[in-house]
């Protein structure tokens, strides 16, 4: 729309929406290996509430017959690929919505896999905890970064 006011994040929200994105695309990477290889190297407690192994060989280890490991490894890719710099600085205002969508997405799975920790498999993995907390601090980071926007400075 031309003469539309340009409004742009704060200079903090792209660099910090990359290292969140790519911190939950590491630990996605290795609980997506984990799963592949049987969870054998498994680094974390197997006994007591904290038993990352109960968590991730459970039934709920699965969502719509795809391993939420790699459900989480797509979902980090994606938001790394949305939250470079250059999409940040050249991509249409519309990739800002999809990046919102895309994280309130991932936070509505948090949700239901901290639900299935709790209530269904009566144990927490830690490597699963960090994932949902980076989710959840992209999503609101993504958010007050929204509410935050400034107009942009005029072109001479």
């Amino acid at each position: 729309m031309a003469g539309a006011l340009a409004l742009r994040p704060p200079r903090w929200l792209p660099p910090t929406s990359l290292v969140l994105s790519v911190l939950g695309a590491a630990d996605a990477a290795y609980l997506t290996f984990e799963h592949y290889t049987g969870s054998t190297s498994l680094a974390c407690s197997d006994k007591g509430t904290v038993d990352c192994t109960k968590v991730t060989t459970s039934q709920w280890s699965h969502f719509l017959g795809m391993p939420v490991a790699l459900l989480g490894l797509i979902f980090f890719v994606v938001m790394v690929l949305l939250c470079l710099p250059q999409v940040w600085r050249r991509a249409p205002r519309v990739v800002d919505a999809v990046r919102l969508v895309g994280a309130a997405g991932g936070l509505v799975m948090v949700f239901y896999l901290v639900w299935a920790e709790f209530f269904k498999i009566h144990a927490i993995c830690l490597w699963c905890t960090g994932v949902h907390i980076l989710t959840f601090v992209l999503f609101f980071t993504l958010v007050f970064g929204e509410i935050l926007r400034k107009p942009a400075e005029p072109t001479a």
